[in-house]
């Protein structure tokens, strides 16, 4: 008997192992959906490469002028699940992203998957970047191989167990990452407000910041851009829907107007974090701000889920 019940238990162990192992397998994009990414356009690809703030978090700490180009990485992004530490995605052959593929480059956004098949840390936020067109990410790719090559590698994360163990961000992935929109816009919706909804729900990433989390570290959708805690530990990422402690009482020209100058409509100015945010976005065309300001006043109106009482 008890070496029936033994083996049962070795046969329920090995069967759960496996269903570990096959749930968790990193799942990179087929052949025929990379065909669908060609040559890109530099030009464009400067576009994005501001609007996904790629220099706020791969350049150097503090970097400013042609120095936000330099993504040499470094920057340490503390969290609760550990400090992450930004990696070198300059064209550097050796230490950045210099041989990479387009299909690397489009697997690590859509899929958050490294060229050797390991799962990236979604503090990288490819939960947004699963959003954007084939055409802006290899515009993007264009871009980037046009920008200095810096060698030298950032520093390891600082994680503990258990979340050193990557094959674990598998299941992480079975339940956020997800390319469905996080609103549902009516129909008959605005088409600047639909522009806006990609730019922000996909390379613009603001959800990444101003929606709070689950325990597991996804954004709560029935919560989306209602404020959270910021992540440094030190006060809160505002409400940027419509309702009660947001931006409900700004208009659309107010947003855009603070977009590309930092200035609010009581003649406050932007801090934190959103410093670097605002100045990347600035860069953009003006129909961009636009569209995103559209977006923000079509979201639904959520009361502030967060507000740092300390």
């Amino acid at each position: 008997m008890l070496a029936r019940a033994a083996l049962a238990v070795l046969i329920i162990v090995a069967a759960a192992a496996a269903a570990f192992w096959y749930l968790t397998m990193p799942r990179p994009l087929d052949a025929a959906a990379l065909s669908h990414y060609g040559p890109g356009d530099v030009k464009k690809g400067e576009r994005i490469f501001w609007l996904a703030g790629c220099s706020s978090c791969h350049a150097r700490p503090k970097a400013t002028g042609d120095a936000l180009l330099q993504l040499a990485g470094g920057l340490e992004l503390k969290t609760r699940f550990g400090t992450f530490v930004v990696p070198n995605i300059s064209p550097d052959r050796k230490d950045g992203i210099g041989a990479w593929t387009l299909g690397d480059f489009v697997n690590a956004l859509k899929r958050g998957i490294t060229p050797d098949g390991r799962h990236l840390y979604p503090a990288f936020p490819y939960a947004s970047y699963s959003r954007m067109k084939p055409g802006d990410i290899s515009d993007l790719f264009a871009f980037l191989k046009t920008l200095p090559s810096v060698a030298g590698k950032a520093p390891p994360d600082k994680i503990g167990f258990p979340f050193n163990i990557r094959r674990g961000i598998g299941l992480w992935k079975l339940l956020y990452l997800s390319d469905t929109p996080y609103v549902q816009l009516p129909q008959n919706a605005p088409e600047q407000a639909k522009a806006g909804q990609y730019l922000v729900e996909g390379p613009g990433h603001c959800g990444e910041c101003h929606t709070p989390r689950t325990f597991f570290g996804g954004m709560k959708r029935d919560e989306w851009l209602a404020g959270a805690p910021n992540p440094d530990g030190k006060g809160a990422i505002p409400n940027i829907t419509p309702g009660n402690g947001g931006i409900g009482d700004w208009s659309e020209k107010d947003t855009a107007y603070f977009l590309e100058s930092g200035f609010t409509p009581d003649f406050d100015s932007v801090g934190g974090a959103m410093v670097d945010v605002q100045q990347n976005i600035a860069k953009l065309p003006a129909s961009d701000r636009d569209a995103i300001a559209a977006y923000l006043k079509a979201v639904p109106p959520l009361p502030t889920a967060y507000t740092d009482k300390r």
